[in-house]
């Protein structure tokens, strides 16, 4: 109980403001909320490409930050892929930016909440079901993994700096502190306990295999929180994967990777422009 304790505060989500919104770039957006499983709320912005306004149904991006992050951080990637014909959704994952607050939060539930913004979108007559996109960074690429090996009818993935495994990068932040091997163990059982997970279960290196839609994987070559060799294992891993390694780019800001976005974009579009493939039949 005293490990659980410490290793929640060790984890906890700091408290962060929202400055930047997509009105602050000049875009038309709409407020966003959703139920979560837990009753919590939810709460994005849905961008509407142009034209999205006919009656028609249209296809959907729905971006996801990482940990400690916002979906304010990944807002100026949004012109670029709106003036591509696609709507986007930006969503806050429980206990970030302007959702409600969470005890503790993790990969599987970051993937609860990209499945639950999904669900919602599935309910509006303009987003076509079958043309939905999932962008992710850090650990909210994990959990678009996660939610596409759950849901085959998600289109494409876009995974920006993600971990092959929770238990290395866990592992490694331990071992900086010259750790005892007993007591890092001690925490790894109890942060599966926690999350009411074992890390094997929700591991990129493990869910991206179960995913058949093209997967984009992106990674800095200066990021020095997630080793370039976790990228590379996933590439290899997914079956539709596509790896792409960005000079310049780091893992803590996005600003490094904005030179590969028209890449990132193509893939989306094709993707999403193309006849749907009904991958659960």
């Amino acid at each position: 109980m005293l490990l659980r304790t410490l290793l929640l505060r060790l984890y906890r989500l700091p408290v962060r403001s929202v400055h930047l919104a997509p009105a602050d770039l000049g875009l038309e957006a709409h407020d966003v909320e959703f139920a979560t499983v837990d009753g919590a709320r939810l709460r994005g912005w849905f961008l509407p490409a142009e034209g999205a306004d006919d009656g028609a149904a249209h296809p959907v991006v729905v971006v996801m930050h990482g940990w400690a992050s916002a979906a304010e951080d990944l807002l100026p990637a949004a012109p670029a892929v709106i003036g591509a014909g696609l709507s986007m959704l930006f969503i806050d994952a429980r206990g970030h930016g302007r959702s409600d607050a969470a005890e503790f939060m993790s990969m599987p539930r970051f993937a609860e909440d990209l499945e639950t913004a999904v669900a919602g979108l599935r309910e509006r007559p303009d987003v076509d079901a079958a043309r939905i996109a999932l962008v992710g960074h850090s650990v909210g690429a994990g959990a678009a993994l996660l939610a596409a090996s759950r849901d085959p009818h998600i289109a494409a993935v876009v995974s920006i700096a993600s971990m092959a495994h929770p238990r290395e990068v866990i592992g490694r932040s331990f071992r900086r502190y010259r750790a005892p091997q007993s007591l890092v163990r001690a925490a790894l059982r109890t942060i599966e306990r926690t999350i009411g997970y074992r890390f094997d279960d929700f591991a990129p290196l493990h869910t991206i295999a179960r995913v058949d839609a093209p997967v984009l994987v992106l990674h800095g070559l200066d990021d020095h929180t997630v080793p370039t060799d976790d990228a590379k294992r996933l590439a290899e891993s997914g079956p539709s994967a596509t790896l792409r390694l960005v000079p310049g780019a780091d893992h803590q800001s996005l600003d490094g990777f904005l030179p590969v976005l028209p890449e990132v974009v193509a893939h989306l579009r094709d993707a999403l422009t193309q006849a749907p493939v009904d991958r659960g039949a």
